[in-house]
């Protein structure tokens, strides 16, 4: 079975098709700068063979034909006709209360994820286009949705309940909902089959940490808490998203500054996290060298980042009632040797020691905990991609 992923932005297109049969990646690229001058086509094989087509792609519809003609191209391509494509997934951002897992894609789906725009105005609105897009391009191909939000609906109410009037829970919906999901659950299944053990009989905390960051703590194959809330802002100081601060800094900038709601939801989102303290950049290996040369301020993001990922993993192994894994993945987690040695730094007394020699890895699987150590530390890749056909592949075959 062969199952294409597609992954919608605003203004780009992320893909992989995969081989099902042996879950291979058969190829993968990038559609960006939609709708914008300039916009190109990057695309992969498995062979390592590379291509960028340089061509103006108004909308998402113009964008997948580009992506269906090249994965059919002679010299580029990986199939021969698109009739050989079995199904569609896609990764759809937020879910929302009422899907807990994800599913096939009909009307009524589409019409729900259209009512979470509002939720999600960033990425819903894209991420339909592509699901329509892809049903004119191939009619008759089931297509399924993947819910970043989905492994996080066995949250308690308690973790996921605001301290406001209940009432606009019930009138809008206005919970903590979770992010990252589809990252959290595959490097958390993988802890398990690395460790030769059930995920769901393990106390795991999973850290997603790039530019967006979550962390999760997982118990009985369940997510119990996750640092995002009602949007990816909640949690952990990221890369340009404030993270957790006290809201009445929201209206007294916004009284100082003379900032619209529009302009204030943009600059907790897009200037504010490590690049606004270090007032540098957003990218940690920038804060690094800035730091190689002294910069305090840089220094401080990284302190003030290492600090928040140390203080929820101490919460949440109180919530877990214990602590059997720590995983880290994503850009950073996976790639941040300096990183990953200083949040593990102190931690001993929860059983948290992490081999020196063996956190010299980057972008690939490792365990990373001295030997003999109560709780395993592992360096994970992740693979949304392939969750995503995982779950394409079973909600196709029933």
């Amino acid at each position: 079975m062969k199952i294409l992923v597609i992954n919608c932005g605003s203004s780009s297109l992320k893909y992989q098709v995969f081989d099902m049969d042996k879950e291979e990646v058969l190829a993968k690229g990038l559609a960006e700068r939609i709708g914008i001058k300039d916009s190109r086509l990057k695309h992969e094989i498995s062979s390592g063979q590379k291509v960028v087509i340089e061509q103006d792609l108004n909308d998402h519809i113009e964008a997948i034909q580009l992506v269906l003609k090249t994965l059919t191209d002679s010299k580029h391509g990986v199939l021969k006709d698109i009739s050989e494509i079995n199904a569609v997934g896609h990764r759809v951002a937020h879910g929302g209360p009422n899907f807990s897992s994800s599913v096939v894609i009909t009307e009524d789906v589409k019409k729900e994820i259209r009512e979470l725009f509002e939720l999600a105005p960033l990425h819903n609105p894209a991420n339909l286009q592509g699901i329509e897009a892809m049903e004119k391009l191939l009619p008759g191909v089931k297509q399924v949705a993947v819910f970043d939000t989905a492994f996080h609906q066995t949250m308690p109410p308690c973790a996921y309940l605001y301290g406001i009037p209940y009432e606009y829970y019930e009138k809008y919906k206005i919970r903590k909902y979770g992010f990252h999901g589809t990252s959290h659950k595959y490097v958390a299944q993988r802890a398990g089959e690395i460790l030769g053990k059930p995920w769901e009989q393990l106390k795991i905390i999973t850290c997603h940490l790039g530019n967006g960051a979550s962390i999760s703590a997982i118990k009985d194959g369940k997510s119990l808490e996750n640092t995002m809330g009602f949007t990816p802002l909640e949690g952990v100081i990221m890369g340009t998203r404030s993270g957790n601060i006290d809201p009445s800094i929201v209206t007294f900038i916004m009284e100082k500054e003379g900032m619209s709601i529009e302009e204030i939801n943009n600059f907790l989102n897009k200037k504010c996290g490590v690049l606004g303290v270090s007032g540098i950049s957003s990218d940690f290996r920038d804060l690094e060298a800035a730091c190689a040369q002294g910069n305090r301020r840089a220094q401080l993001a990284i302190e003030m980042f290492i600090y928040d990922v140390k203080l929820r993993i101490g919460a949440y192994t109180s919530i877990l009632g214990g602590l059997d894994v720590l995983v880290f993945t994503a850009g950073l987690g996976e790639n941040g040797i300096e990183v990953r040695r200083d949040i593990c730094k102190d931690m001993e007394f929860f059983g948290i020691k992490i081999d020196e020699e063996k956190n010299k890895v980057r972008g690939k699987e490792a365990i990373i905990s001295r030997d003999g150590e109560p709780v395993k530390v592992l360096v994970i890749p992740t693979n949304e991609e392939l969750m995503i056909a995982r779950d394409t592949k079973e909600l196709v075959a029933r």
